[in-house]
This record gives C-alpha cells, structure tokens and sequence, in this order.
C-alpha cells in the first residue's frame, strides 16, 4: 500500500529525467508569467495615459512619411526576442524528447499490455503481475507496449514519462528510478467507462529485494522458454530452423534475425523488430522475404498478445546473449534458383488440427501475482 503523503502542487522527482521535465515546464511558466503581467501592465497604462479628455478636443492625423528609425527598431526588438525565446523552448523540448524515445542499449526489459481496465506485466525472467510493476533502483527500464483492445496511454507521474499504448503496435518507454519508494500508474488516455480505475503501483526496490522478488516467480520459466513452448506447440518449428548453420527449412532460420534487416521480394528491407515479427505472424503477406513463396498462412486469433510478446522473446533469444544482435549485420538472403516456400522469418507453419479462428492454442496463463 502507499502511504499518505502531504499535499504536494508538483510529483516528487523519482527518476533521472523528471528534474530536466520540470525544468523546462519552470522556464515555460515563467516566460509565460513575465509577458502575461508585461502586457496586462502595458495595456492599463497606455489606456490611461492616453484616454480621451474633454478638453483636449478630437485628436489631430499626422502624415509621418513612413515609418521612423525608432518604429523599425522596435519591431524588429519585438521579432527577435519572443523568436528568440521560442527558440530556445523549441531546442529544449526537442533535447528532452529525443532523450525520452531512446532506451539505452543494455535497458531492462519488460514487456506491458493494456486492457480494459488493468495493465499486464511480464518479466522477462517469468514473474508476471497485474498493475504492479517492480523495478530495482538506479537501473534503465524498458518498457515494450502493446493494447488487447482500446487506446491506452501509460503515465508514471513521479518519473515524468508517457507513451500511448496502441493496439496492433509496439510503443516503448523507458526511464531510471532514483528513490525508493512505490509511484502511481495511471492510464491517461480516456478509454472506457472505467478509465477512472486503470490505475497501479511502481515498487522501486534496492537490487537485491529486486532479485529476491524475482525468485518468487511463478516457476513456469522465462518468457524466453515460455515462447519456445509456444513455437513448439503450433508448429512453427516444422518450416523455420531455429539452429545455427541450418538452412534447409522451408522457411528462413531465426537465429540471430532480431535487429538485423531483412530483405523484402519487392527489393526494399525491413528491420525485424517486434512489430515486423508480430505483422509477420498475423498478415504474413504484407512482407514477403526475398527468396521465399507466400504460402505461410495466419495465425490471427490462434495466438494471444501474451503469447505474441513471448514468441518474440523466444526469436530474440536465439540470437546474442540477452537478445541483442548488432543492426548493422544484414540477413542472409537466399538465392537459389527455385523460391523457396514461406513469407516471412517467422511463423510459417500450418495451425495445428482442429485450430479454429477466435480461440487460443497458446496454453493458459498462470494467475498473476497481486501484492
């Protein structure tokens, strides 16, 4: 539970980029502040500098010429600086944004899913939770995010991060807590009746109470191993080898094809990357690997989003260790004389018998931990 705190206008700090947010958010309160008060100053003045007095009589048209020395002056002292000063906004902002949608290389990763009216968590090492998310202290996050149905946004105030989480596509986030302590989630995208509701906890732990956490998963084994279950069960491994130097499926090998590009039939390249693994599984002829047939069919509504992140967690792992493989490496590109069945680097193997649309091979998921 969290405890009570005293009122507080601002979130704590929590993370390694709230204090550059909060910054910039300052700067932009304060900018906004002196040129509200200068122009209502302004405003009050001149009106009663120069309101109408009786005695005065009409006021008399002068034919200036043109403009002075003085009037180009002050427009152009009036261009520069509100340009100059959005500039500056512009600069800022753009710095904070490209340092929010870059995760460090070696981030922690896990995987969330938005669901009316909860979120899913799942650790790569197994432990899954619902609307709790634990993470060890003074290490860089990744979150991967996807939705089972609606538009959802999720928000963690104290670390001054936000990313829409979106149905069919992967959206990511990421930050580094600094304090210990437990943080509210909030969906911030209004998404249903219950949106109110959406709501969870982040525990920042000390890496230890981390690990010691993690041990007490749910025994079912990594996301990894969970998803090489899954490839076994619906038959992926009949048409794509998943063992290095083995080339004599019907479909293109999967080890170490996460981060590489593929090349396309039609002559353009793709980067196999979660959503280009989960389009491949779903719409198999959107993109079809050069070299290869398209014959491999869908496995849209015989695979859930649980599943799909835990495919893509087993493919990840057959390339380098925690699943990193340099981007830089191009796919091999087969180039016999005769295509080769298949569409894609993943998938493409029949549905097992009796697999119909709308129900799930994948086996049931282990009730979640709720602390």
């Amino acid at each position: 539970m969290m405890e009570a705190k005293s009122f507080q206008l601002f979130p704590e700090q929590a993370s390694t980029i709230a204090g550059h947010v909060d910054a910039l958010y300052a700067f932009l309160v304060l900018i906004s502040a002196f040129f509200s008060l200068l122009i209502a100053f302004l405003v009050v003045y001149l009106a009663v500098k120069y309101r109408h007095r009786p005695e005065t009589g009409p006021p008399v048209a002068h034919d200036s010429g043109g403009h002075g020395a003085g009037g180009m002056i002050l427009e152009i002292v009036w261009t520069i600086i509100p340009l100059g000063l959005s500039m500056i906004m512009f600069a800022w902002g753009v710095s904070i944004y490209f340092t929010e949608s870059r995760p460090p290389a070696d981030s922690m990763e896990i995987y969330v899913t938005g669901k009316q009216w909860m979120w899913k968590i799942q650790h790569m090492e197994g432990a899954r939770e619902i609307n709790e998310l634990h993470i060890p202290i003074n290490r860089d996050v990744k979150l991967t995010m996807t939705s089972e149905d609606v538009l959802h946004d999720f928000y963690i105030p104290a670390f001054r991060t936000k990313s829409d989480v979106l149905p069919g596509k992967y959206t990511t986030e990421w930050f580094k807590a600094t304090k210990l302590g437990a943080y509210h989630i909030f969906c911030a995208e209004y998404c249903g009746t219950k949106h109110s509701g959406m709501i969870g906890t982040v525990y920042v732990m000390t890496e230890p109470d981390y690990n010691k956490w993690l041990g007490e998963g749910s025994g079912e084994g990594s996301m990894a191993e969970q998803g090489q279950s899954l490839f076994n069960q619906l038959g992926c491994g009949n048409c794509h080898p998943s063992v290095v130097n083995n080339q004599n499926g019907r479909c293109p090998n999967l080890v170490g094809l996460f981060g590489t590009r593929v090349q396309l039939k039609d002559g353009s390249n793709v980067r196999a990357d979660e959503s280009y693994i989960r389009e491949s599984v779903l719409y198999p002829q959107s993109k079809i690997v050069a070299g290869y047939d398209d014959i491999m069919p869908t496995f849209k509504g015989l695979i859930s989003e649980d599943g799909m992140l835990k495919l893509i967690s087993y493919i990840r792992s057959l390339g380098a260790p925690n699943g990193t493989v340099n981007s830089a490496t191009p796919l091999p590109v087969e180039t016999s004389a005769s295509p080769r069945p298949s569409t894609h680097a993943v998938g493409g193997a029949t549905p097992p018998a009796g697999a119909r649309g709308g129900a799930t091979t994948a086996p049931a998921a282990p009730q979640p931990r709720i602390h």
